[in-house]
């Protein structure tokens, strides 16, 4: 049975789930892909203002696609991570985010700073960006229009579907399962 997650992402949910779990998220996250990312990180590095509030927050590595008439989104299906993983470390530290949607492994750096600050890697199923999309309720830009389908973006979810990829203690399914099927 999943375990249901409600935003804000706090500490005190995170430290209950262990890699494998499965979720389901409800709630706010936001969308934000590499350049918005680096955007993030340039005003942190000036010690600017960001123009969003991350903190509690899950930001889901994605670029939907345009939504169709009488649709709330496109395709919402998720962006390989380790494009993410120069800037994620900052992000988990400075802005206090404390999830990450996306697919594919995380490099130390980001697994460190996870372990450090309290945070957890959900992966989402790449290649179902039809079916993620029927679990967005609402989708407005926030931040970045002249990103298009990169800007950031907060969605409503309900029920959004994942898989704890790396928990808060640096548990890896994508070290510990295939070593379970070696066994075989």
């Amino acid at each position: 049975m999943p375990t249901k997650i409600t935003i804000p992402f706090d500490k005190d949910q995170l430290a209950k789930l262990s890699a494998g779990d499965e979720v389901l998220i409800t709630g706010y996250i936001y969308t934000a892909r590499d350049v918005a990312h680096k955007r993030l990180c340039e005003l942190i590095d000036t010690n600017k203002e960001l123009p969003l509030d991350l903190s509690d927050s899950i930001i889901y590595f994605a670029g939907p696609s345009p939504a169709a008439p009488g649709r709330v989104i496109g395709a919402a299906g998720p962006t390989t991570s380790y494009r993410m993983d120069a800037f994620s470390p900052k992000l988990i530290e400075k802005a206090g985010i404390t999830g990450m949607i996306g697919k594919g492994s995380r490099s130390e750096e980001v697994i460190a700073a996870m372990k450090k600050n309290g945070a957890v890697y959900f992966a989402a199923i790449g290649g179902a960006g039809a079916l993620i999309a029927e679990k967005v309720k609402s989708a407005e830009i926030v931040c970045y229009e002249d990103l298009g389908p990169e800007a950031i973006r907060r969605l409503e979810v309900e029920d959004f579907p994942a898989v704890v990829a790396i928990d808060s203690t640096g548990r890896n399914l994508y070290e510990t399962g295939p070593a379970e099927f070696v066994k075989f």
